[in-house]
C-alpha cells in the first residue's frame, strides 16, 4: 500500500482547512482583499457619518462588518478553490 502526499495548499480535512486558511500566502491575499474592498465600502457607506462625528456604536459595528464581509468572502474563495476529495 502506497501513501501519497497531498498537494501543498489543498485540504480535505478540517485540520488541513485551517492550515490552508491560516497560511501566510492565503492570509496575505484575503487580508489585502478585505482592506481594499472594505475601505471602498466604508468610504461609500459610513465615511460621512464618521467624519461628521455622528458615528454611534451601531455605525462602528457596521464598519467592522464592512471589513469582515470581504474577508469571509475571499476566504470562501480560497476554501472552494483548494478543496480536494477525501479518496
Amino acid at each position: 500500500m502506497t501513501t501519497t502526499t497531498p498537494p501543498q495548499g489543498t485540504w480535505a480535512t478540517p485540520r488541513e482547512l485551517i492550515a490552508v486558511i491560516t497560511s501566510r500566502r492565503s492570509l496575505r491575499r484575503t487580508v489585502t482583499i478585505a482592506l481594499v474592498v472594505g475601505t471602498i465600502f466604508f468610504a461609500m457607506n459610513q465615511l460621512g457619518v464618521v467624519l461628521a462625528g455622528h458615528a454611534t456604536a451601531s455605525d462602528w459595528l457596521k464598519v467592522a462588518l464592512t471589513y469582515l464581509t470581504p474577508l469571509c468572502v475571499s476566504n470562501l474563495g480560497v476554501v472552494s478553490a483548494t478543496r480536494r476529495s477525501r479518496t
